[in-house]
């Protein structure tokens, strides 16, 4: 494989794991199969929270027709195939893909609770990835959750935060859904570092790689059951900014 070609699989496996990744920070949307949004948007943050933070959306105009786009390319394209992937796989299939998916992905809670000098939060990481690659076979099992070994999920843009560093002006990524500028630079840094470093690059298998990060991305949309404009409320893009927002700085304290 030529060094132009290997370089453009790392961009498109970035690429593809952005997607993947974006699921993580999703805020969960609420639809005619899920529970009303505005009780989920209530729960994104502890009881008594309060949502005293300012948002810094210069481009709303942008943000406001990415959010519209979104809709259409989640109702029309992704979410039918989500649906298709649910009709054809038997449900225990179906958790036995999340917990492989999860265990690959630890690759990211490691790094960045060890960037973050969480010693304890990095062992635990690293424990579950040794006892459910090998206990739990591959991953595909998670006995280290029944051992008390919980996941510790950790981002980089978490990362960022952790040392200072402000969210900036909110983003609506087209397809990838509410973000911000530090988040966006998270997700785009962790794709990389994923596609570089982590099982892909141990793999060293471009189609092997590819569909597992096409099987990811469509494990992560079944599992946030959040829909565009399921709310009904027509302030449903400005309580979005804010539990966003306040998610991910509830996220960076903890």
């Amino acid at each position: 494989m030529t060094l132009v070609h290997k370089f453009k699989m790392v961009l498109l496996v970035a690429l593809l794991s952005v997607v993947f990744l974006s699921g993580c920070t999703t805020l969960p949307k609420a639809g005619p199969d899920t529970e009303p949004a505005i009780r989920q948007q209530a729960e994104l943050v502890p009881e008594g929270t309060e949502l005293d933070v300012e948002v810094y959306d210069p481009i709303e105009g942008f943000n406001r027709g990415s959010y519209r786009f979104n809709y259409y390319f989640d109702k029309y394209f992704f979410l039918p195939i989500v649906k298709g992937y649910q009709f054809i796989m038997p449900d225990y299939a179906e958790d036995r893909v999340s917990s492989f998916v999860d265990n690959i992905y630890e690759f990211n809670n490691f790094t960045n609770n060890l960037l973050q000098l969480k010693f304890k939060e990095t062992g635990i990481t690293l424990s579950r990835f040794v006892l459910n690659t090998t206990v739990g076979v591959a991953g595909l099992w998670d006995p280290s959750t029944h051992w008390g070994l919980h996941r510790q999920p950790e981002d980089f843009g978490q990362t960022l935060g952790h040392y200072g560093v402000g969210h900036g002006p909110f983003i609506v990524l087209p397809i990838f859904g509410p973000s911000n500028l530090r988040d966006t630079t998270g997700l785009v840094t962790d794709a990389v570092a994923f596609g570089v470093a982590g099982p892909p690059a141990w793999v060293d298998d471009d189609t092997t790689t590819l569909v597992f990060t096409g099987v990811a991305a469509i494990d992560k949309r079944k599992r946030v059951p959040f829909r565009y404009y399921g709310s009904g409320s027509p302030f449903e893009y400005e309580q979005i900014r804010l539990l966003y927002t306040k998610k991910r700085e509830l996220d960076i304290a903890d």
